[in-house]
């Protein structure tokens, strides 16, 4: 189902992947630097999440500031919240790579308002999420991740240009939130994997999302 939802004076294209069935739990999704919502890891994920009872919205943001992208995703979750057609009982944040950022960094705004005693996000989910630029190790993007608290799950290359093992390893054990890594291996920034298909690597990353969702909220199949 293609929407439109107002930002500012423009509107960003989403598409909602509905399931059969009424979900009671959904997922918003962006993508990252490069690409749009039909980046095909996207809509690989989609697709598998409403197959199996989870709502899916994913939507296009093209700026390259982060601020602009985090704005764009609170939009998003505002429009999801206030839906009459899909009543949820709540949501999890989704990104690749800089959509994984903007979600990272929506999820540390909303918890420091006072006011934000609402429990509607339950969680985030990073796919290849830039720890740092290439070869710029120093500079670690990890102020957002240390200040989450909701359920936190990193899919990410072994050999990921921007995002070296130990570093996330490292990260991950600073972090206050319940979290999870799952490395693909051999994987890139790209998931891409040698002597892999791409169907082959996303079934992989498509499974690991859903069983961590299941763990973290009771989706009933009813």
């Amino acid at each position: 189902v293609k929407v439109k939802i107002p930002f500012g004076k423009k509107y960003l294209d989403a598409i909602f992947s509905v399931p059969e069935k009424k979900s009671t739990y959904g997922v918003i999704l962006t993508h990252g630097a490069g690409g749009d919502m039909n980046f095909p890891h996207l809509l690989s994920l989609a697709a598998h999440l409403a197959s199996h009872g989870v709502l899916c919205l994913r939507f296009t943001c093209k700026g390259l500031n982060v601020a602009y992208r985090t704005k764009a995703f609170k939009t998003v979750v505002e429009y999801l919240k206030l839906s009459d057609d899909y009543k949820l009982y709540g949501v999890f944040l989704a990104g690749r790579s800089m959509g994984s950022r903007a979600a990272a960094s929506l999820i540390r705004q909303l918890s420091q308002n006072d006011d934000d005693d609402d429990d509607f996000i339950r969680g985030l989910i990073c796919l290849s999420y830039p720890l740092h630029r290439p070869k710029l190790q120093s500079k670690l993007r990890d102020e957002d991740l240390l200040l989450i608290r909701c359920p936190v799950l990193f899919v990410s290359g072994s050999a990921d240009e921007m995002c070296e093992k130990h570093l996330l390893e490292s990260v991950a054990s600073k972090m206050k939130a319940p979290k999870k890594i799952h490395w693909i291996d051999k994987a890139n920034h790209g998931m891409a994997v040698k002597g892999r298909t791409t169907d082959d690597v996303m079934e992989e990353i498509n499974t690991q999302v859903f069983s961590w969702l299941r763990e973290n909220v009771e989706l009933d199949h009813k």
